[in-house]
């Protein structure tokens, strides 16, 4: 446009007029300049940069803080989140709440903790409680411990073991004295015994101890099922028995399975004595740990002493946010640690696992819904003779879009899940996708998974980097965790990485917002200039005026559109494709709407003078002719185009055809501070320094009346009535658009069942559907699925969350569902 200008006014000047006074050309080429400064969207850098900021500052006030600006738009995008339970979903307030000592069965009693009852058990001996208190304080790490603020517990370090610890307290051992008094567990006798600290490969840990007597003492504890496997006896009314396959399932169906199903976490708690002569790193020939490695000979063979279970309550606006996820076609999986009763007991309450999508009539959990670590392995790694896995895409795309739960996890398994939905292509199988649907209700996002993972351990951080945007947790997670991620969760709550998404999404729709009101500026400049300088007619706008406006849609515009609070509305629609062109049909047509309108009305204006003519103030003399540039007229016409960029930029606040443009102004002081202060400017440029700036800006000297400012104002506020009536016209091409194609979809589905009657009676095979009656077909006898408007109140209970529809990587439309 500004080669175009340039060329065109050159042949007219020098070519049609033959003018001789080559002093214009510096005057042309700033005009070029001109034209070229406002084209070139400059700003677009500044308002991304000003959006992340703002954007990084107020997520850090809802307990986010952000390291890397650029994850802050790309959790707006997000399509799966794969978090954790403990701290996460849950509390993080851990009690034990029951507990299998000595075949002696504590079941939960309200909310009580068991210590007490413990304590006060007379079938229990008392060196048998002593025993229980010392196992929990020495097998312990140094880390954990609590103190007491106003009478409450404040606990430190691991969440399970403070729990522990404050059971063997209500026992009577205070864990920091028989610490001090243990030898081999104290700080200065710390040699002479050995810990064996607790890993992911082996889900247990142990401390061994010397023995006043000679020997040593084995404390160890661990995962439930772990610990029940590497016991040999267990003791009975005072006795020791030796642990058969009958006691092992009889605890675990009448302990370990119903404390899971209670959504507790069991601990099993174990110990032995040893020779003093005893290697105590030498590895057993034949137990294995989880991983396969070879397990340590003193953490086998050992004396049960009981299961502990420790309730870890879900957060209570934990499934609240899970549903907001659904809502906005978020997919969310949890990775945990636990074991799968407990994983599933927590994934049903807190709606991840729905009972009419992901559970068979008797409650049972569908296949693939839920899986172990082990297991996931198997389904999605190749294995060759060595036992050496290398892992499958193929095999991995079979199984992600089911899977909701992953317990009994490994660091492994999280790095897994961020490569595998990463890597995926399977929304490019048509076919596998269409049949996902009909079979499985199973809606594939049309693209790339991004993946948000959240992570605490020192072992996550490989899937934190991995993942295209990592959430460290800032109260339980470990210093090389927070480095690893990209957003630090100050609360450790699954609810601020909701709050996370939506202000993501808040930042693309703050450069979408800038886009239009820039573009429609440039659209109109670029256009205004080319046909004054194709028609020989000399613009209203001059360099200066250029510059003016340059200012007001680059930095002005940048600060003001980018400083948009976040509404709950961002999370009523599914996620950004990758690949998604940044401006939409809504955009395009506001934006060639509003130019048209500008463009027309400042050539009729230009090119009509009889238009004021009946302005009372209009005075003509030789000194002011009425085409001057010091005229009323251009004047008028320069302050009329800036007056519609002002009042189009309450246009561009909203990108979906609003016609209430003025909501949300209240939460907004910086953008009306903007936008008064630039109108504030305009008056001051037209009016006060009109005799000062005449020459510079080309101004009428005596600025313009009020009757002149009430006709800017008019013409410039036409912009606000212009893209209403493009909001109502595209109301009405879709209100069209969609009786078209509901009336397509009934003769399809009335032809199609024609057919299919004709065919029964043939007795032959009812022909294939297309694709809006299979839809249809689908949502009738598969199960339900939930739009927008239909997704279920967070206070529904957990059979109530299954009305929720299940989502393959978080596409929703009005007849899908996320998963």
């Amino acid at each position: 446009a500004a080669t175009t200008s340039m060329i065109a006014i050159l042949i007219w000047r020098y070519g049609v007029d033959e003018s001789d006074d080559y002093e214009e050309l510096l005057d042309i080429f700033m005009t070029t300049i001109g034209i070229l400064a406002c084209a070139i969207p400059e700003g677009l850098p500044l308002a991304l940069v000003i959006a992340l900021a703002l954007t990084s500052n107020k997520m850090s006030a809802e307990s986010n803080l952000v390291k890397t600006l650029n994850s802050c738009e790309t959790m707006g995008s997000a399509t799966t989140i794969c978090t954790d339970k403990t701290g996460t979903l849950t509390t993080n307030r851990m009690t034990v709440r029951a507990a299998y000592i000595d075949s002696v069965l504590f079941k939960v009693a309200g909310t009580d903790p068991v210590g007490p009852r413990i304590q006060a058990e007379p079938n229990l001996a008392t060196e048998r409680k002593q025993l229980l208190g010392s196992l929990v304080c020495i097998c312990s790490m140094d880390e954990s411990g609590f103190y007491y603020k106003e009478g409450i517990p404040q606990f430190q370090g691991n969440p399970t073991e403070c729990a522990l610890l404050k059971m063997s307290e209500e026992l009577g051992y205070k864990y920091a004295e028989v610490r001090e008094g243990t030898t081999g567990r104290s700080a200065k006798t710390a040699e002479s015994g050995s810990s064996k600290v607790f890993s992911s490969a082996r889900k247990m840990m142990s401390w061994t101890v010397p023995l006043p007597e000679g020997g040593y003492r084995v404390y160890a504890k661990g995962a439930s099922e772990i610990i029940l496997s590497r016991v040999t006896q267990t003791v009975e009314a005072g006795q020791e028995i030796m642990m058969t396959e009958p006691k092992v399932k009889h605890i675990t169906d009448t302990v370990i399975t119903p404390f899971a199903k209670m959504a507790m976490r069991t601990i099993g708690l174990a110990y032995k004595d040893i020779e003093g002569d005893q290697d105590l790193d030498a590895l057993h020939e034949t137990v294995k740990n989880s991983d396969g490695s070879p397990a340590f000979a003193v953490e086998t063979e050992l004396t049960l002493l009981g299961i502990v279970g420790i309730e870890d309550p879900l957060r209570p606006e934990v499934a609240p946010a899970i549903q907001r996820c659904y809502k906005a076609g978020i997919d969310v999986r949890m990775v945990t640690g636990d074991n799968l009763e407990t994983a599933v007991a927590i994934a049903k309450g807190a709606g991840i696992l729905n009972l009419g999508l992901h559970c068979d009539k008797e409650g049972c959990v569908l296949p693939k819904r839920a899986l172990e670590g082990k297991v996931f392995r198997r389904m999605v790694h190749d294995y060759n003779e060595a036992g050496e896995a290398t892992f499958n895409q193929a095999k991995f795309d079979e199984v992600w879009p089911y899977l909701r739960v992953l317990a009994r996890s490994s660091p492994d398994d999280k790095l897994t899940l961020a490569k595998g939905l990463n890597g995926s292509l399977l929304f490019q199988d048509k076919e596998k996708c269409m049949q996902l649907k009909e079979t499985e209700n199973i809606d594939i996002f049309p693209d790339r998974q991004v993946v948000a993972m959240t992570g605490d351990g020192t072992n996550d951080a490989p899937a934190l980097k991995n993942a295209d945007v990592g959430f460290a947790m800032g109260i339980a997670g470990t210093q090389i965790a927070k480095d690893a991620a990209n957003i630090i969760l100050l609360d450790d709550n699954f609810a601020s990485i909701v709050v996370a998404a939506k202000w993501g999404r808040n930042v693309f729709d703050s450069i979408q917002k800038f886009l239009q009101f820039q573009l429609t500026v440039n659209i109109s400049i670029l256009s205004l200039n080319t046909i004054c300088a194709v028609s020989n007619t000399e613009s209203p706008l001059t360099v200066l005026h250029l510059l003016w406006l340059n200012l007001i849609m680059d930095s002005a515009a940048s600060v003001a559109l980018a400083s948009e609070p976040p509404t709950d509305a961002l999370l009523n629609r599914p996620p950004v494709n990758r690949n998604e062109f940044i401006i939409s049909k809504q955009m395009m047509m506001n934006m060639i709407g509003i130019a048209i309108y500008e463009v027309g009305l400042m050539m009729f204006l230009l090119k009509s003078e009889a238009w004021i003519e009946w302005l009372p103030d209009k005075i003509v003399n030789d000194d002011d002719p009425i085409r001057g540039h010091k005229s009323r007229h251009y004047t008028m016409l320069f302050n009329i185009f800036v007056l519609m960029q002002v009042f189009n930029e309450y246009n561009a606040r909203f990108l979906q055809g609003e016609w209430q443009i003025w909501r949300g102004l209240d939460k907004n002081p910086l953008y009306l501070l903007i936008s008064v202060g630039t109108m504030t400017f305009q008056v001051v440029m037209v009016q006060v320094a009109a005799p000062v700036l005449t020459h510079a800006l080309k101004i009428h000297p005596d600025g313009l009346s009020w009757r002149q400012w009430l006709i800017c104002l008019g013409f410039g506020m036409g912009t606000l009535v212009v893209q209403q009536i493009l909001n109502r016209a595209r109301m009405l091409v879709l209100m069209l658009m969609g009786k078209e194609e509901k009336q397509a979809a009934a003769g399809t589905s009335s032809s199609s069942s024609s057919s299919a009657n004709a065919s029964n009676a043939a007795n032959l095979k009812p022909p294939s559907l297309n694709m809006a009656t299979a839809t249809m077909t689908t949502a009738s006898t598969t199960a339900p699925t939930v739009s927008a408007s239909t997704v279920p109140s967070p206070t529904d209970t957990a059979a109530t969350l299954g009305a929720t529809g299940e989502i393959a990587s978080a596409q929703k439309s009005p007849e899908m569902t996320p998963e």
